[in-house]
């Protein structure tokens, strides 16, 4: 009952900051749809760069990354350190042209960017239903996170943890839409970093000093302390992981979307600088405690389960619940971005565009509610039964994403002859051929398939739109006009 108090207070007041923000939605002189699914535009510096750290930190982050630095050792932290320029990098390259592109066309959604760059219905069609699905499988990956690490340092059955905060998450997100999501991402993201400065400490006091940690583990698993883990991990295969967590991450809906939302250029600055700050201390810390874990405790056969039999075995109840936190924190922040991006999905770029044009603002306000919470529990549904390997279906649902998005994206903003032809065909060939490489497990020259994914559609891309017809001068106003 410990560890629950400081998880149930926690829970109670993500709800209590939904209930205040779906007071300033339902205001009258508030734009429903500008303000449930971009905040009215009015994220500052730190809630930015809170809210982009916390939509890609997620259960991965907090248990399967510290999992395998477990199992492989430094090496997995060198590769996890890959990820700090995360939000230095989306912001830097993307931020400010999304954000001047988003207000001159009045959109919301990565979709809405979409089909004003291409003016086609395939695009949005195709680009609409790869999200979807990949979002399922990334949410899933998050709720079984969740409620692993609850089942594992409560004691109560999984079902109980899943049931708990799948559905503070479902209902915060569907009461308070953006805003909530972005200012509960705040705080979930000064959470995840006291949680990880709380178990890193003891974890360093107990195991008396990171030097006699390291040379407890040299002595037991030396190539644990090599940049490749007695060849487990190829350089090939570090190399490309850096496209994955950083060139592909242009590509990556979720985080880019952010770029829409913050309310000026000094907003943009302050975010990269403390975004950057916040990803290096979750990172390193998190997958170093992995590492000590071999000293501190030695012998667990699952990865996944370290971080909470560390917390349980190190940690007086009270804080063990406050640790809980900072991975709950991680798995909500994750979820509570892709529901809502799910919820303008369906609505906005679907339903308004192809089913109603005309329908009224409260139907939209109920439509998106309704989508919300029946998207949630779908994946809640999904969640019931939890396949293993929680990291690798995560990085699937992340790279498919990634595969599908990337060009149209980074194409459309910075090339001028980017059109739907080859939009198409990228999204298609990329979808494809990362199913295929995943699916028969083929490995090109030892790279993640990220990689040969990303070259495939691009090539594609830059072909299609050779064969495709030109732009006409209203889309190059708007995109390459400042």
């Amino acid at each position: 009952m410990l560890i629950l108090i400081p998880v149930l207070l926690y829970l109670l007041l993500m709800l209590g900051i939904a209930y205040k923000v779906n007071q300033i939605k339902h205001s009258k002189n508030v734009d429903f749809t500008q303000e449930y699914f971009i905040g009215s535009r009015n994220m500052g510096g730190f809630v930015l760069a809170m809210t982009i750290i916390a939509s890609y930190v997620g259960a991965s982050s907090f248990i399967g990354g510290p999992g395998i630095a477990y199992k492989l050792g430094l090496g997995w932290v060198l590769l996890a350190c890959i990820q700090v320029p995360t939000a230095f990098f989306t912001l830097g390259i993307v931020g400010k042209k999304l954000a001047i592109i988003s207000r001159r066309i009045n959109g919301v959604t990565m979709i809405d960017l979409l089909r004003a760059r291409y003016k086609s219905d395939i695009v949005v069609i195709l680009a609409s239903v790869s999200m979807l699905v990949f979002f399922i499988g990334t949410i899933v990956a998050q709720f079984i996170g969740g409620a692993r690490l609850f089942e594992a340092v409560t004691g109560y059955p999984y079902f109980v943890g899943l049931i708990l905060f799948s559905s503070v998450v479902i209902a915060y997100t569907s009461f308070g839409g953006f805003r909530a999501v972005v200012l509960t991402d705040a705080i979930q993201g000064i959470v995840m970093l006291i949680a990880t400065g709380i178990l890193f400490y003891v974890i360093l006091k107990n195991g008396n000093g990171m030097e006699n940690i390291m040379l407890s583990i040299a002595k037991t698993n030396p190539e644990m302390l090599t940049p490749t883990s007695n060849g487990n991990i190829t350089k090939p295969f570090i190399m490309s992981f850096w496209v994955l967590v950083g060139i592909g991450l242009l590509g990556y809906p979720s985080t880019t979307v952010r770029c829409m939302g913050f309310k000026d250029s000094s907003s943009l600055h302050r975010a990269m600088i403390i975004g950057t700050s916040v990803v290096g201390l979750l990172m390193l810390g998190m997958h170093l405690v992995g590492v000590m874990g071999m000293a501190v405790a030695p012998g667990v056969d699952v990865g996944d389960k370290i971080i909470p039999i560390l917390a349980l075995k190190n940690l007086h109840p009270i804080l063990a619940g406050v640790f809980i936190g900072g991975p709950l924190a991680a798995i909500m922040s994750t979820v509570d971005s892709l529901l809502i991006m799910a919820s303008a999905t369906i609505v906005k770029d679907l339903y308004s565009h192809y089913v109603n044009k005309d329908a009224s603002t409260e139907k939209i306000k109920k439509l998106s509610f309704m989508a919300s919470l029946g998207f949630g529990i779908i994946v809640f549904l999904l969640s019931l039964n939890p396949p293993d390997l929680l990291v690798w279906i995560n990085l699937f649902a992340f790279a498919g994403l990634e595969a599908t998005f990337f060009c149209p994206i980074v194409f459309g903003l910075f090339w001028k002859k980017a059109n739907s032809t080859g939009a198409i065909a990228s999204m298609l060939f990329g979808f494809i051929t990362f199913i295929y490489l995943t699916v028969y497990k083929i490995s090109i020259f030892g790279m993640h398939t990220i990689v040969p994914v990303l070259f495939i559609s691009s090539i594609v891309f830059i072909i299609g739109s050779y064969i495709g017809e030109p732009n006409d001068e209203e889309i190059l106003d708007i995109f390459f006009k400042f």
